[in-house]
C-alpha cells in the first residue's frame, strides 16, 4: 500500500500562527507513513479577480499542482470577525474554477472551540466548491490561549491524540474511496 500525500493550507499568515504550528506538529507526528505538504505560497496570491485567471501566477500554479497531486486536503484556519480569514477565502476563490478541488477529501482542523462560526463558513465554502468533507476527520483542539509552537504541541498528549484520531479517520476514508474507485475501474 503506497503512502498518502496530503496537501495542507493554513489560513493564517502570522509568523507565530497556532494553525501553522498545529499543521507542523501533525506533519511530524505522521512522518514516515503520510507525507503532508504544507503550502508556503498562500500569502503570495494576488487578490482574486476572475479577469486575471488566465494570467500566469507561479504561486497559484504551485498550489494547484500540489493540490492535484495530493490524496486529500487539510485546512487549518483561524476565525476573524466570525468568518474565514481573508487569505484563506482568497486562496479558495482562486481554486474554485479548477478541477483540482472537485471531490477532494477534506479534513478541517479548528484550533479554538470558540471558532465555530469560521468552521461553519468554511464547511459551506468547501461543500459549495464540491470538496468532500470527511466529518469524522474534522477535529477541534484547544490551543487558542496557549500560543504554542509545533514542539509544544507535540508534548500535549490530548492534542496529539485528537489530531492522530482525525488523521486516522481521514486516511481510512481516503483509502476506502481509492479502493472503491479502483474496483469500478476494473
Amino acid at each position: 500500500m503506497s503512502s498518502l500525500t496530503l496537501f495542507a493550507l493554513c489560513g493564517s499568515l502570522r509568523q507565530q500562527s497556532i494553525n501553522k504550528a498545529c499543521l507542523l506538529a501533525l506533519q511530524q507526528l505522521c512522518s514516515g507513513y503520510i507525507d503532508i505538504v504544507i503550502d508556503e505560497d498562500i500569502g503570495l496570491l494576488p487578490l482574486f479577480n476572475p479577469d486575471n485567471e488566465q494570467h500566469e501566477n507561479k504561486a497559484l500554479a504551485r498550489m494547484k499542482q500540489q493540490l492535484a497531486a495530493a490524496d486529500g486536503l487539510i485546512i487549518a484556519s483561524p476565525e476573524y470577525a466570525h468568518g474565514i480569514s481573508g487569505v484563506l477565502k482568497n486562496a479558495l476563490d482562486w481554486l474554485v474554477s479548477g478541477p483540482e478541488f472537485v471531490d477532494k477529501p477534506v479534513m478541517l482542523i479548528n484550533t479554538s472551540a470558540r471558532a465555530h462560526h469560521a468552521q461553519a463558513a468554511l464547511r459551506e465554502v468547501v461543500t459549495t466548491m464540491s470538496g468532500a468533507i470527511i466529518d469524522e476527520a474534522c477535529v477541534t483542539v484547544a490551543l487558542l490561549s496557549k500560543n504554542p509552537t509545533a514542539d509544544d504541541i507535540l508534548q500535549m498528549t490530548s492534542v496529539t491524540d485528537t489530531l492522530l484520531l482525525g488523521l486516522a479517520a481521514f486516511s481510512r476514508a481516503i483509502r476506502t474511496d481509492q479502493e472503491i474507485t479502483a474496483e469500478h475501474a476494473n
